[in-house]
């Protein structure tokens, strides 16, 4: 298991939108980025379930996440919802390639 290191915000968007583009494939992800496999699963949950509000540090005493700009989050957004396209489209191709 990788020992944890500190990740930004943008960071933790970048591994769950190359997470989700890779077919959710956790552990390509936790070893690209040097996280754990755990993280990764937990990072691509909270994404799912709050967007990328869900990927915010909001443990004890750390600092708070610099503000983004509205701009900042919405690039955010848009690359783990191309991700998101990226893996429905390769289900799809799999579905049909399986069905002939």
């Amino acid at each position: 298991m990788n020992k944890g290191r500190k990740t930004t915000l943008e960071e933790r968007a970048e591994i769950v939108a190359f997470c989700i583009a890779n077919g959710k494939d956790y552990e390509l992800a936790a070893e690209k980025y040097g996280v754990s496999y755990q993280q990764v699963y937990s990072w691509v949950h909270k994404y799912e379930a709050k967007g990328t509000d869900g990927l915010t540090d909001r443990r004890g005493k750390t600092k708070p996440e610099e503000k983004l700009t509205e701009t900042d989050k919405l690039r955010m957004e848009n690359k783990i919802l191309q991700a998101k396209i990226k893996d429905r489209e390769m289900e799809i191709a799999i579905l049909k390639n399986s069905g002939n």
